[in-house]
């Protein structure tokens, strides 16, 4: 916007109300711009509280509450064949079983071979109806939901709709469990399209909910630096090796220690300080 001119001396008389009608109208309209501008942005309102997902829909966030676990804590971890703990040299070598000692806890491993939100798996169905098959008496302090990459060829039809209806489960067989989201770690690189796509759904859902969800993809655990370190490409056909799932649950722990106090950010992720 222009700045107002002071003149040095009193307009003329003789001025024709013609260009003062003028004037007043760009001043009307100028002034509506600036109502509009202050409008859409509104400096002393809060940040925005919406997600724009990539097929245009806008998905609430709501801020995480802090991360606070007992001194012994049961955890449950449940997912896929990275939790099974494919690869290492036997599955009780898995990242979901070292973790317990590094959170010095216990966990419960929930993990099927290839199964995902929509797709089943080797040793069991999709996520949503295992989640019906859990025991509520377990009654875990935290619940972390892994994966999957295993649906990243279905596409996402539906993928939304059966992540927030296994999620809703979840929460309803353990109320009073906090729940992490651990998002799906690359087992190729560079990431492919499909587990980017997943990487950002279970993001943006995790944050209407008000769950922390740790990004494997967006912190770069899986780098060209340490793949074949993280990655058995031969026996264990792209799954974590022994020393893989060890680097895996040292990376966890560290980031649920740091979601004690780590900020929120504005997709209710945690940005850890790894890279």
């Amino acid at each position: 916007m222009r700045s107002a001119v002071i003149y040095p001396h009193a307009m003329k008389a003789a001025v024709s109300r013609r260009p003062l009608r003028f004037a007043a109208a760009v001043v009307a309209l100028l002034a509506a711009l600036a109502a509009c501008v202050l409008g859409a942005w509104r400096p002393w309102a809060p940040l925005s509280t919406t997600d724009a997902s990539a097929s245009g829909t806008e998905t609430a966030i709501v801020a995480p509450a802090p991360l606070v676990l007992p001194e012994h804590p049961t955890v449950l971890v449940f997912g896929d064949s990275w939790t099974y703990g494919s690869a290492a040299t036997v599955p009780t070598l898995g990242y979901a079983y070292l973790l317990a000692d590094l959170l010095d806890g216990s966990t419960v491993v929930k993990g099927v071979r290839g199964s995902g939100y929509l797709k089943p798996g080797i040793d069991g169905p999709a996520y949503g109806e295992r989640i019906a098959a859990l025991d509520p008496a377990l009654a875990p302090d935290l619940v972390i939901i892994q994966g999957s990459i295993n649906d990243r060829s279905l596409g996402e039809v539906g993928y939304r709709e059966a992540v927030t209806s296994a999620w809703d489960a979840m929460a309803a067989i353990y109320p009073k469990a906090q729940i992490v989201v651990l998002g799906p770690a690359p087992h190729v690189l560079p990431v492919g399209g499909g587990t980017a796509r997943i990487d950002r759904d279970l993001s943006a859902l995790a944050a209407a909910r008000g769950w922390w969800y740790i990004s494997p993809v967006a912190e770069h655990w899986i780098t060209t630096g340490n793949y074949l370190d993280v990655i058995d490409v031969e026996v264990g056909r792209r799954h974590p090796s022994t020393a893989g799932h060890h680097y895996l649950a040292e990376r966890l722990a560290a980031d649920l220690d740091a979601l004690r106090g780590a900020p929120v950010t504005e997709a209710g992720s945690k940005s850890s300080p790894q890279q």
